[in-house]
């Protein structure tokens, strides 16, 4: 039997499109049959519910507070729950992965560093960084920027995407022999009926740690998709993406290609 992670969620105590708690999250998630959560709020970069001009230990301990919500509710009820992030660069955005509160409030570095300094100062605290639904446009997004160079992985299925977008995803990562992930974006459990409703990863083994979900990504080992097997398909009526390489030098590069 497989042990389904959620690996991309948001909470209502940290982000300001979230509109469950933690502690409805685990509920919910439990009840379906998942093995555990991975909590993912909005960094400063993004859609964040905390205030930026506070103290850079007051805005840790505000972020973090949807995280440690679910974490209490689940160590009640003896539901897995773990820690991560998603930080945003305008078009592009990033899950990161295996760094802790302990970590952000000694790097307050991280909240205006440059892609390449993320992913260097993930993997020197043992953390990953994966790109979240890298195909995805939206009207707050400008260029669908692709990022190899600054990620170990791909989300290639997203539940808050249009299929197309992880058609591109799907293509674009095996082309390239990326990691792939999957999760459901979700920002709302009261919407959630059914398993079938929600993306993510299937594993093998359960996660004692969070780092066990980062030395899987790091070591390329075995992880399933949860994602309806039709997801990844074409149709002849597919829109065309354009999409843009994110350069050495954080630039932008048409990529040329289509992935449909």
């Amino acid at each position: 039997m497989p042990y389904l992670y959620e690996t991309h969620m948001h909470t209502c105590l940290a982000s300001k499109c979230g509109r469950s708690t933690g502690r409805e999250h685990v509920r919910r998630y439990r009840d379906l049959g998942f093995a555990g959560i991975i909590i993912t709020d909005h960094f400063f970069g993004g859609n964040c519910a905390v205030d930026r001009s506070l103290p850079w230990e007051e805005k840790i301990k505000q972020f973090c507070s949807g995280y440690e919500d679910a974490l209490n509710e689940g160590l009640k009820i003896g539901f897995p729950v773990f820690f991560g992030w998603e930080q945003g660069y305008g078009d592009d955005e990033y899950l990161v992965y295996g760094l802790d509160k302990n970590w952000l409030l000694a790097h307050p570095e991280i909240e205006h560093c440059s892609r390449r300094r993320q992913l260097e100062l993930a993997h020197e605290g043992g953390g990953c960084v994966i790109q979240a639904h890298p195909f995805r446009m939206r009207g707050y997004m400008t260029y669908i920027r692709v990022a190899p160079r600054f990620c170990d992985g791909a989300e290639v299925a997203n539940a808050g995407n249009f299929p197309v977008n992880d058609v591109y995803a799907y293509g674009y990562a095996k082309e390239f022999g990326l990691v792939m992930t999957a999760g459901s974006d979700n920002h709302d459990s009261s919407k959630i009926e059914s398993v079938d409703q929600l993306f993510g990863v299937s594993l093998e083994q359960p996660l004692e740690t969070i780092h066990d979900y980062v030395r899987l990504i790091l070591n390329r080992g075995k992880i399933g998709l949860h994602v309806p097997p039709e997801r990844f398909l074409p149709t002849p009526d597919m829109e065309k993406l354009t999409s843009y390489w994110v350069t050495e030098d954080e630039g932008l590069e048409p990529t040329g290609r289509t992935w449909a």
